[in-house]
């Protein structure tokens, strides 16, 4: 009888491996807590974090209403209220500290500065005799060849005009050199006119005759509001929208140097009133053509947008708000969020106050 021999080595070895593979699956174990644990503490930091931005932001926006209102206020004692770039809604303050550290800053712009693209919607009866084009129309086909680069002739800024008025426009006719439904059907992928006002400057990217270039030249001086009256303000207009000034029957932009004339002057002594802006030598001999223009111009602004940023804990945020004021009333009529980014890893956009953001009403 054959007794077998008890092999404590055998026994040791086989006792280091499950040692070790618990050991192994205890690592994975940890490490796979500590991931998730890290995963969802990161993510409820965002969350506070944003939700802290997002209140300094809303705070922001409450202080750019109060500036508003407190120049409605001061206007009441001017003999004739206007909106200029010396008011205090027009600075553009230097960061807020806040007290647990990091920054909040923000700036208003004014949209009546630039052209509002939904006054194009409205066309001219035909009838022998009469101009082709409004005088809003008009002016945009002056803006579009008021652009440095892409630089377009007559003849090409009228095809964008027509074509951005059919978009508007609520028939499905196009005019002589428009685009309606039967153009955007052709192509790929296919869509149709929207035959409404515009919402967004953005939407001129799906206009026919509107390249990524055009639209990156044109963005800085368009917006969109709603149609009722919201004139041009001469007072806080860039030269590139003055240029677009001209008399009634010119479908020629002003100048380069007379577009720095009329901000020249502006800066150094300002325009009285609408008829001091029209007396200006840059328009001499044309003021009696110029009825239609006129009608298009003011000094008072209804609609601003508010860009204002954010950094707490090393992390910005951005947001930008189109107020519309109403009297003592302000309205946040649209709203959009930047999301949050490292201010540390060297992603540094453009400053907030510099940008045109195609964020409208």
């Amino acid at each position: 009888m054959h007794c077998r021999r008890f092999d404590r080595r055998a026994q040791g070895g086989a006792a280091l491996i499950v040692a070790l593979l618990v050991f192994a699956l205890c690592t994975a174990l940890v490490v796979a807590m500590e991931l998730e644990f890290n995963r969802f503490y990161q993510r409820q930091a965002n969350t506070l974090l944003g939700g802290q931005a997002n209140a300094y932001l809303r705070g922001a926006e409450e202080l750019a209403s109060l500036a508003l209102l407190a120049d409605h206020d001061a206007d009441k004692n001017r003999d004739r209220p206007r909106d200029d770039l010396l008011e205090i809604w027009a600075q553009t303050p230097a960061p807020y500290a806040l007290d647990e550290g990091g920054w909040m800053l923000g700036c208003l712009r004014d949209l009546q500065g630039r052209f509002n693209l939904n006054s194009l919607a409205i066309r001219v009866a035909p009838a022998e005799g009469a101009p082709r084009f409004t005088a809003a129309q008009a002016q945009f086909i002056r803006l579009l060849q008021a652009l440095e680069e892409p630089q377009l002739s007559e003849q090409e800024a009228i095809l964008v005009t027509e074509a951005v008025a059919d978009w508007l426009d609520r028939d499905l006719e196009p005019g002589p050199d428009g685009a309606e439904d039967d153009f955007y059907f052709a192509l790929e992928p296919a869509y149709r006119s929207a035959n409404r006002p515009m919402s967004s400057v953005s939407e001129l990217r799906a206009v026919a005759n509107v390249t990524p270039q055009l639209y990156r030249a044109l963005e800085p001086w368009v917006s969109v509001w709603p149609q009722q009256p919201a004139p041009l303000n001469i007072h806080t207009a860039p030269a590139t929208v003055l240029r677009s000034i001209n008399a009634d029957g010119d479908l020629s932009p002003l100048s380069a140097d007379e577009g720095q004339a009329l901000l020249a002057q502006r800066e150094a002594q300002g325009f009285a009133d609408l008829e001091d802006f029209l007396a200006s030598p840059v328009f001499a001999n044309r003021q009696e053509q110029m009825a239609g223009i006129k009608a298009l111009l003011g000094e008072e602004t209804s609609w601003f947008l508010l860009a204002a940023e954010v950094e707490v804990a090393d992390q910005r945020m951005r947001l930008y708000s189109v107020l519309q004021r109403s009297g003592r009333q302000v309205s946040a009529i649209a709203r959009a969020s930047g999301s949050l980014y490292d201010s540390q890893s060297g992603n540094r956009e453009q400053d907030t106050c510099t940008i045109a953001p195609s964020l409208d009403w």
